[in-house]
């Protein structure tokens, strides 16, 4: 749900954590056994892959909800693997940036105009703008299920999968200083104060 912190209902965060956090531990808590936490465990292994997203390490404007789910994964995600190395289960995270799949259509339909009197309005319209640029670049969904994959098979899996497709991008954007990209981001963005 996009939305300015300042404007969106709580109940909006709630269950975006629900989905996106809560969700997770529910099914880890459900099948961690079945992996091998359980002293009367008998076999191989398994792991543990959650799916985050690049908003896992980086907020955007008017999408503070997904981001904190998100971040809230990568935490959960760095405990879960330090405790899970009692049983010699991985935990590893994949962090897609955009993925072609209907998300995006969706994100079109959400009805923005209820912020329409909010001085937020003309970042959503930019913001849902991009949306549409990111639903044409998308990486396909079989790249995000070939990371996954590796990510349980592989004797040497990475903690943390990041597949964007711009992933130059990203990387230069996580070289610069923190206030500097809330500088750019906030000049794209019209979010500078108005003289």
């Amino acid at each position: 749900m996009p939305g300015p912190v300042l404007e969106l209902a709580a109940d909006e965060f709630r269950r975006q954590m629900e989905v996106n956090f809560i969700g997770p531990i529910i099914a880890t808590q459900a099948f961690g056994p079945l992996l091998g936490a359980d002293p009367q465990f008998k076999g191989p292994k398994g792991r543990i892959v959650m799916i985050s997203s690049v908003a896992g390490k980086s907020g955007s404007p008017t999408g503070a909800a997904y981001s904190a789910s998100k971040h809230a994964i990568e935490g959960l995600s760095e405990s879960l693997r330090r405790e899970m190395m009692l049983f010699g289960i991985d935990v590893i995270i994949i962090a897609p940036g955009a993925v072609k799949t209907p998300i995006w259509d969706k994100g079109q339909q959400v009805d923005i105009s209820v912020y329409r009197n909010s001085p937020y309005f003309p970042a959503l319209e930019k913001i849902r703008a991009y949306t549409l640029h990111l639903s044409k670049i998308g990486l396909p969904p079989e790249k995000i299920a070939e990371a996954i994959a590796d990510a349980l098979t592989s004797p040497n899996p990475k903690v943390r999968y990041q597949l964007t497709p711009d992933p130059i991008r990203h990387l230069v954007m996580s070289w610069l200083p923190r206030r500097a990209v809330d500088r750019m981001i906030a000049k794209r963005l019209g979010l500078t104060p108005q003289p």
